[in-house]
């Protein structure tokens, strides 16, 4: 993740001195995570103001166990400086992934490292009460493999298949997950484990990931897309997500990309979703069995790992699956990128394993219907960071959270605070 322009930080400083809205201690350790080592020179002089002011924030930023006093650093001339350190590893966050047919937690540290996963597949669309059960016994197996315990965890970040409403974040699409229609039970998670609990979409918490840990690292505008039973965009826009006005920007895989195409779950005709996602592409496998009938796909139904494997092997009829997909992501992504002009398109999920299998025909669509060169420069890549990329953005979501508010961040006892 890029560090803020000091012209930002020294005015977010500023102003807090002025209203109080935002201590200056809370921006101090900002600073400190983004550089992860600093001296209090630094801080003055990165903030302006006063050594003075800082070393007495920095009395009250050591007895949170963020920060910690590691040893002398390099001298300018004069006393060498006593270095500060964030400590990554002081606490531990929770991300959980709850995709259409899966269920995965994570526990990072304070950057973004995995300490623990556990992934298993379930029907989420149609069992609620089940992937209630589930979420819980993923997250306990991974707070029992941290053994950090909930005393030290900051908070649980969920990543959902379905468009989050920021203002009602408990209520979830029915049209994308009808079966779920009165359930708000994340509610139930801040009681089970007594910390707080942020909810996004699958998509946006993808496109965050690699914005501060993977593929999207120094980049401020471009395009998540995630290919799954669903298809999702996750919209980066000068560094923040955007979510549109009522929390549903990217729902890119209901684009009608052929108007005479199948129904859709949403109503529509043609939905990409329909031509891309996991059961699409296995139900494409099994109409064309009888054109490749020495295929390694013929016998059973053909999964996405299963279409992957092939085509990694030369498959024709895999080959084929993977152009055709190919060729329809290339006609929704070749819209998006003349509406935004992104600098990078960001591929997760399903196919993406091909590699340049997938990628060249991708590249080659869209550059046939993007509607000026410069748009169609945009680079399209895989994504860096796999199948643990949703969880990891989940608990992303909560750490750039924590950051903005350390309140968030366990408190010190009263007996150590007072030492």
């Amino acid at each position: 993740m890029g560090l803020r322009p000091d012209s930002l930080l020294k005015a977010g400083l500023r102003q807090a001195s002025e209203d109080g809205a935002s201590p200056l201690s809370d921006l101090l350790l900002r600073m400190i995570w983004e550089e992860r080592r600093m001296s209090r020179a630094d801080l003055a002089r990165r903030a302006d103001v006063s050594r003075s002011t800082v070393s007495d924030l920095v009395k009250d930023l050591l007895r949170t166990e963020l920060v910690a006093e590691v040893g002398a650093g390099q001298s300018r001339g004069g006393r060498r400086p006593i270095v500060l350190e964030f400590q990554d590893e002081a606490f531990g966050i929770l991300g959980v992934d709850i995709g259409a047919t899966h269920v995965a937690a994570v526990v990072t540290d304070l950057r973004g490292r995995v300490l623990a996963w556990q992934e298993t597949g379930h029907p989420v669309r149609t069992d609620p009460v089940g992937t209630r059960r589930l979420v819980a016994e993923l997250s306990d197996g991974c707070l029992a493999s941290w053994r950090g315990g909930t005393g030290r965890l900051v908070g649980i970040g969920v990543a959902v298949p379905s468009p989050v409403d920021p203002s009602q974040p408990d209520r979830l699409s029915e049209v994308v997950l009808p079966a779920w229609r009165g359930q708000k039970w994340f509610q139930g998670l801040r009681q089970r484990y007594g910390v707080p609990v942020l909810v996004d979409n699958d998509a946006n918490l993808g496109a965050l990931a690699e914005r501060w840990w993977g593929a999207g690292l120094g980049v401020d505008d471009f395009v998540y897309i995630k290919v799954a039973t669903g298809i999702g965009a996750g919209h980066m826009v000068r560094g923040e997500i955007y979510r549109g006005a009522t929390g549903i920007s990217g729902e890119i895989g209901h684009l009608v990309v052929d108007p005479q195409g199948p129904r859709c779950v949403c109503g529509l005709r043609g939905c990409l979703t329909e031509f891309v996602g996991s059961r699409a592409l296995s139900k494409r496998a099994s109409e064309l069995l009888a054109e490749y009938p020495r295929s390694v796909l013929a016998g059973a139904v053909p999964t996405v790992i299963a279409i992957e494997d092939a085509a990694l092997e030369g498959d024709p009829l895999a080959n084929q699956i993977v152009r055709e997909a190919a060729d329809y992501l290339g006609i929704a992504i070749a819209g998006v990128v003349s509406m935004l002009n992104p600098a990078a398109v960001i591929l997760g999920g399903g196919l993406t394993r091909v590699g340049d299998l997938l990628l060249e025909p991708l590249r080659d669509m869209v550059g046939r219907r993007a509607l000026l060169p410069s748009m169609a420069a945009a680079e399209i890549r895989v994504g860096d960071l796999g199948p643990q990329t949703t969880a990891l953005g989940a608990a992303t979501l909560v750490l750039n959270a924590a950051l903005d508010d350390p309140r968030m961040f366990p408190q010190p006892r009263e007996e150590e605070a007072t030492r």
